[in-house]
């Protein structure tokens, strides 16, 4: 997670209610989760020290949050576990534009 963030989780389930972290390090309901949101949740999912609480439909009442902590959480912790190999397929890529564009740009 970013500096600010360190040890808090992005995603909570408390008081039988779905959480996101926001940029002002407090907690707003799943519900209320916008595309910037979702582009921030992202980003923090490519961090190694991302941290979010497991989905568990027993301790979410309201149906709405259970769908959509449960598809957030999924696509996130996917996305945290893959964060490895985006990064290595993101360096090659680097390195390749790198050598084409000093191939192609010798006289």
């Amino acid at each position: 997670m970013m500096r600010e963030e360190a040890g808090m989780k992005a995603l909570k389930i408390e008081n039988s209610q779905g959480y996101f972290l926001t940029e002002e390090d407090g907690y707003e309901t799943v519900d209320k989760i916008d595309k910037n949101i979702l582009i921030r949740l992202v980003n923090l999912a490519l961090n190694e020290d991302f941290e979010i609480d497991e989905y568990d439909e027993t301790k979410l009442r309201n149906q709405a949050h259970q769908i959509i902590y449960k598809s957030i959480s999924e696509k996130l912790k996917d996305l945290n576990q893959k964060r490895q190999q985006f990064s290595d397929e993101s360096g090659v890529c680097q390195t390749s534009c790198r050598d084409h564009f000093v191939m192609h740009s010798q006289p």
